[in-house]
């Protein structure tokens, strides 16, 4: 609108102007989006919740797991049933040799500290996998009576780490 305003020519004005209608109909595309995206959450939340406050361990080590708590019910009529499912996945910490090698040696505390910051980055990405797949899970229809104790995430052959499949618990992939 200011550059609107600012416009003197008359081919600079319908620049601008064209310009505020299209950021004026993405704003309008973007709330009716969060609008669909409330109402579907809405609808989800009356027959499961998933827990997002996951808190991470203090020090990480290979195995890395994530807890992912959720309740869930059969129909709204029906009393709320508290489960979990612990995911697991053992961290390839083999270098990267696509990368080039840095001409100094680094200390121990710094090798240490890189360490724990791609355990971390492992373990966050585990936790996320881990809720997009209970929540896909239920969104699907699934049974939470159904829902493992424990699965062991499948690393990509290729990449040795998660993909979007890792923790799709409900899939057989012999």
């Amino acid at each position: 609108m200011t550059e609107y305003g600012k416009a003197k020519a008359a081919k600079k004005r319908d620049e601008a102007k064209y310009d505020a209608r299209r950021a004026g109909s993405d704003l309008v595309y973007a709330v009716q989006q969060m609008k669909n995206r409330v109402e579907v959450e809405e609808k989800e939340g009356l027959l499961f919740y998933i827990d997002d406050l996951i808190v991470p361990p203090f020090r990480f080590s290979e195995r890395v797991t994530a807890r992912v708590s959720y309740r869930w019910r059969q129909a709204i009529d029906n009393e709320w049933v508290a489960g979990s499912i612990t995911f697991s996945h053992d961290v390839d910490m083999r270098g990267d040799y696509t990368m080039p090698l840095s001409r100094q040696r680094p200390s121990a505390a710094k090798c240490e500290q890189d360490r724990q910051g791609k355990l971390y980055r492992e373990w966050e990405h585990l936790m996320k996998l881990g809720l997009y797949s209970v929540r896909d899970y239920f969104r699907e229809g699934g049974n939470g009576a159904a829902i493992p104790q424990t699965f062991h995430a499948k690393a990509d052959p290729y990449t040795r780490g998660l993909n979007n499949f890792s923790t799709k618990f409900w899939i057989d992939r012999s």
